[in-house]
Formats: structure tokens, sequence, C-alpha cells
């Protein structure tokens, strides 16, 4: 590598940890002009992240308010980061509820979560949810990144058949929606989600990536 192309490590992990995420929801801000960054910064992301089985609440939820409220221990590893952060209490989702649909709790809960619509009960072609959050912060900001969103996971699971009490596997398998009838298949494999981030999509370009790692 010539010296031009020379940085150092601390400024490669910098830059790593800026690009792999998704831009701030327009709505925090007054204009969308504003989430634009600044010269030589990168933009700001918006990240959502799904916890299949939860988290132990008496030690995920602090017991007082406040800025000087104590960090719960599952989240004192976070504890320099404390005034960068808010832990949020109270929420509720009801439509992971059955509403009259019966059985089917994990994939309700798994569609409402980021578009908060009742999943059609059904284990065929005719799901239907609704447009996820991410994605209506994807189609007004996105064009700020290369990609608009990212859909990552660590298990891509099924995409048909009946996996929950009815419900079909696309409800129990992804978080992310294009549209009502359009669940986004996350991509699992880390070799790809690589190349899909840094190739420039010459021909060829993936297998010279191969070789350089």
């Amino acid at each position: 590598m010539s010296k031009s192309f020379e940085i150092n490590r601390r400024t490669a992990l910098q830059g790593l940890g800026t690009a792999l995420a998704l831009p701030l929801l327009e709505g925090m801000l007054p204009r969308l002009a504003q989430a634009a960054p600044a010269a030589g910064k990168s933009p700001l992301r918006f990240a959502v992240l799904y916890v299949p089985n939860g988290v132990h609440m008496q030690d995920w939820t602090p017991a007082a308010e406040g800025a000087s409220y104590e960090l719960p221990s599952t989240l004192q590893a976070l504890a320099e980061l404390k005034q960068d952060f808010c832990v949020l209490t109270g929420l509720t989702q009801q439509k992971a509820n059955a509403n009259g649909d019966g059985p089917g709790d994990h994939a309700r809960a798994l569609t409402s979560f980021l578009t908060g619509c009742q999943a059609r009960k059904t284990h065929g072609a005719d799901i239907r949810a609704g447009v996820s959050a991410d994605q209506i912060a994807a189609d007004q900001i996105g064009k700020l990144t290369r990609f608009p969103s990212l859909e990552l996971g660590c298990d891509a699971g099924a995409q048909s058949g009946n996996c929950d009490s009815g419900y079909s596997c696309a409800y129990s398998s992804n978080i992310a929606w294009k549209s009502d009838t359009q669940p986004l298949v996350k991509e699992n494999n880390p070799q790809l989600v690589f190349e899909r981030l840094f190739t420039n999509g010459r021909p060829g370009e993936s297998a010279e990536a191969r070789a350089r790692r």
C-alpha cells in the first residue's frame, strides 16, 4: 500500500463505526436539510435492534426518573454514555395482542414492532401488515447515505409457511416492511454485507475484495 493511502487503526475504526447504520428520523429535526452532514462529518444514523426474547425488565428499567437516575445492572456497561441516551418506559404495543385473533403472540409482536399494525392472520400469500418506521425514515432521508436502509440479522428465517399458530413465517422473520404486503428480508451473511458496502460494483470486484482480505 502506498503511503498516500495509509491510515492509522483508530481512524479506520472510527470511519467503519460511522458507516454501518441508518439516518436519523426526520421527525427529530425541524428541517430535512439539518440532517445533512456538516463538512467532514458523517450523517447521523437511526438504528433499530430487535431482541426477540426480550429483557429482564427489573434489571433494565431505572428505579428513578430525571438526570440523576442510577443505571440498572443490565445497562451498567453504558455508564460512560449515560448523558447520550434515554431509557423510555410505559410504552405498550396493543397490536401485538390477540385482539380476537387467538394464538400467535410471537408473530404479532415482531410484525407490529415497527409497523404498529395488526398482522392479518394467514399462513398463505395474502400477508398484510403496514409500512415500518425505519422505511418511513429511509424514504425521507435515505438519500443522505449510499443505501437508504440496511436490513441485517443473525438468522434469515423462512418467508413462507405456517410458523406460529396460523401466521405466515414472513411475520416471524422480518421487522422491516416496505409496504403493507412487502416485508424486507434481512441479510445474515457477513461476507455479502461487506461486499455490498465496500465494493463499487465493477466486474470481478467481489473476487478482488476477497483476495485483499
